[in-house]
């Protein structure tokens, strides 16, 4: 892996290397939200299996692995939870779902280690409650999830680092509502063709991005972009 864009040029880059170049600037705001996001060249953000684990490659798995060693919190749509199967990780789990759905891979999680945001119209809240524990379901807004007022309750718990890992609907929905400080995307060597969705889904939203960071890992291409406000 090489640095083609940013502070450093070094043709070999190591984790530690990957963990300094990652790292939120000293001047950044505070709480920050990152998304990060993969996509084939075609802008395709899943593969056949309609996942991202049928696209990504070590490259995209080894920055995947220090952007979430450099989080305080992982907020995740409960779709994207579902699809990828996720478990428990060594930050707490913020699961966004208008529906108050968890998925099955998380349903015994130990106690504390996944969080809801839903909304107080969900039929499925007190689902949620007596599963999760009613302190770690947050309901934050009437029809449809506050994602500015989510942003803020996690940065009051001491969560100010925090990683949005998708799906392309919550990523729309967060550069809509303002909450998007940077975007890292990874670029793979692969077109697949076929009717699969990008990393943003829904309504048209607009919004213009600095790229600060640019490093290749044979064809892959993997970027750091900071929100313009």
């Amino acid at each position: 892996m090489r640095v083609l864009i940013g502070a450093q040029t070094n043709d070999d880059v190591s984790d530690d290397d990957l963990t300094n170049l990652y790292a939120a600037e000293a001047s950044a705001a505070k709480p920050w939200m990152r998304c990060n996001m993969v996509s084939t060249v075609d802008g395709s953000a899943t593969g056949a299996a309609g996942d991202s684990g049928s696209i990504n490659n070590d490259a995209d798995g080894r920055v995947f692995r220090v952007l979430r060693g450099l989080a305080d919190v992982i907020v995740v749509g409960a779709g994207t939870a579902k699809a990828e199967a996720y478990g428990p990780a060594d930050v707490p789990i913020v699961l966004v779902s208008r529906k108050a759905q968890v998925p099955e891979s998380l349903r015994d999680a130990p106690a504390g280690s996944v969080y809801m945001a839903t909304c107080s119209r969900s039929d499925g809240v007190d689902a949620a409650r007596e599963l999760l524990g009613e302190e770690h379901v947050l309901t934050l807004g009437s029809h449809r999830v506050d994602l500015a007022l989510l942003k803020k309750e996690l940065a009051d718990r001491g969560w100010v680092h925090q990683l949005c890992e998708g799906g392309p609907h919550l990523l729309r929905d967060l550069v809509f509502q303002g909450c998007v400080d940077e975007l890292t995307a990874t670029t793979v060597p692969q077109i697949v063709g076929g009717g699969y969705g990008r990393i943003t889904e829904g309504a048209p939203v607009e919004t213009e991005l600095d790229l600060t960071l640019l490093l290749e890992d044979h064809g892959t291409l993997l970027g750091r972009w900071r929100v313009k406000n």
